[in-house]
C-alpha cells in the first residue's frame, strides 16, 4: 500500500494508477472528513489532488465507487492484519482480541478521514455493495467472537455471553474515532490496552 504525503502532485505529474488512486482516496477521505460525504463534489476533489475532473472520473467514476473503495481498504487492512496472528500458533486468545482492539483503535492514527467515512457513511453505498461489505464487517465480527470463545473453552475467561461481550469489545473500540486523535499522550496500543484492563480486570477492586 502506497504512503501518501498529503500534498496533491501538481497537474501533469506522471504517477502509476495505484499511486494516483490512493492519492485520490486520500484526498477525498479528507475532504468528506472536513466537509462531509455529501457535500464533497467531484470536482472539489479533483481540485485537492490537483488533476482535471475528467482524469479523477478515469480512475473513479462516481462518488459511490470512492466510498465503495474507502471501506473496502478498511475492512480488508483489518482482516489482514488479524489473519496473520492466526498464523501463529503460539498466539492466545488474549492476544488475538488485543491484537483487534489494537488494529482497529490504531486505524484513527492511520487513516482517520477514511474512517469516519467507514463509519458515518454505510448506507451511502450503493444497494449492490451493501450486502458485500456487510458480509466483510460480519466475518470480522466472527473472529472476535472465535477468540472469546477460545479464550472460554481453554479456561483463560469466565463462561460469558459471546455475541454480546464481543458487541461491547467493537463498541468500545469503534466509537474511539469521535475522540482519539494521534499525538497525544497515548497511542492507540496504550488506550486499547487499557481498554483489554477494564474488560478483564472490572473497576471493582477485589
Amino acid at each position: 500500500m502506497s504512503v501518501s504525503t498529503g500534498k496533491p502532485a501538481p497537474t501533469g505529474t506522471r504517477l502509476s494508477g495505484e499511486v494516483r488512486r490512493q492519492q485520490i482516496r486520500d484526498a477525498a477521505a479528507r475532504l468528506f472528513d472536513r466537509y462531509g460525504y455529501h457535500e464533497t463534489s467531484m470536482d472539489r476533489i479533483a481540485e485537492a489532488v490537483g488533476i482535471r475532473k475528467a482524469s479523477l472520473y478515469y480512475y473513479f467514476p462516481s462518488k459511490d465507487r470512492l466510498l465503495v473503495e474507502m471501506h473496502d481498504e478498511m475492512i480488508e487492512r483489518v482482516i489482514a492484519s488479524h489473519e496473520a496472528r492466526l498464523g501463529k500458533t503460539e498466539t492466545s486468545p488474549t492476544d488475538l482480541i488485543v491484537g483487534i482492539m489494537i488494529d482497529l483503535i490504531s486505524l484513527q492514527e492511520t487513516h482517520p478521514g477514511s474512517l469516519r467515512v467507514f463509519f458515518e457513511h454505510r448506507r451511502e453505498l450503493p444497494e449492490g455493495e451493501q450486502q458485500r461489505v456487510a458480509q466483510r464487517r460480519d466475518r470480522y465480527a466472527e473472529y472476535l467472537r472465535d477468540a472469546i470463545q477460545a479464550g472460554i473453552a481453554c479456561g483463560a475467561f469466565r463462561e460469558v455471553d459471546v455475541t454480546l461481550t464481543s458487541l461491547a469489545i467493537l463498541g468500545m473500540c469503534n466509537w474511539s474515532y469521535q475522540w482519539f486523535r494521534s499525538g497525544g499522550t497515548q497511542d492507540a496500543a496504550t488506550v486499547a490496552r487499557s481498554f483489554w484492563a477494564v474488560l478483564s480486570e472490572g473497576l471493582v477492586a477485589p
